[in-house]
């Protein structure tokens, strides 16, 4: 993917806030501090685009970008240990699923889980959540760079056990070396692209 623009549109918390559906939407979603910020700025090929923080849980609204002025991709809050007011943090759940449940032209989401830590209920949730609306899922490993290859593969087996599916279901990524950045995009290609069969 050849990427000619990428620029910040706005920030919502409710559906009044959001842009016009009118591009296919690609959300990004992941506990905190997984690396959803560095995964979307290196697949765009941009350094800031998409701010960073080691403080996990700067992200309290929904982001949306646009690409190429031909899709939006959709920065969700993380979500987890943030350290963050839980007035804020209750606000996160019916702001994220309201969005997921009600936006027509989003076309899948990209779950972002840490290779080093094995998923907790809050991401299997999320996966039965996302199937229930039939919502499409790309699920995506970062941080691979710390970790050798054979700790790697033991991560991915046990992950996709985990989880239950299958480890080819899932992409290894690191924002460092770039690996799997071409992986990420044949898979969202398909979401955005292809029309969904009847």
């Amino acid at each position: 993917m050849i990427i000619k623009s990428s620029e910040f549109i706005t920030s919502a918390a409710k559906p009044s806030q959001y842009p016009p559906a009118e591009l296919p939407e690609i959300a990004f979603a992941g506990r905190s501090n997984v690396g959803k910020s560095s995964l979307i700025n290196t697949i765009i090929n941009r350094k800031r685009l998409v701010k960073t923080s080691r403080t996990p849980g700067r992200t309290q609204l929904i982001n949306f970008f646009e690409i190429n002025t031909a899709f939006t991709f959709v920065d969700l809050p993380g979500y987890g240990y943030a350290k963050v007011p839980k007035s804020v943090k209750k606000s996160w759940g019916p702001m994220v699923e309201t969005y997921l449940s009600t936006r027509k032209t989003l076309k899948g989401v990209v779950l972002i889980m840490d290779i080093r830590r094995t998923p907790r209920l809050e991401e299997l949730n999320f996966i039965v959540w996302l199937h229930y609306y039939g919502i499409p899922d790309v699920l995506v490993l970062t941080k691979t760079d710390k970790l050798s290859k054979t700790k790697q593969k033991k991560q991915l087996l046990s992950i996709s056990k985990a989880l239950g599916v299958d480890p080819d279901n899932l992409i290894l990524f690191s924002a460092k070396s770039r690996l799997g950045k071409d992986a990420v995009w044949d898979s969202l290609g398909q979401l955005i692209y292809e029309k969904k069969e009847d």
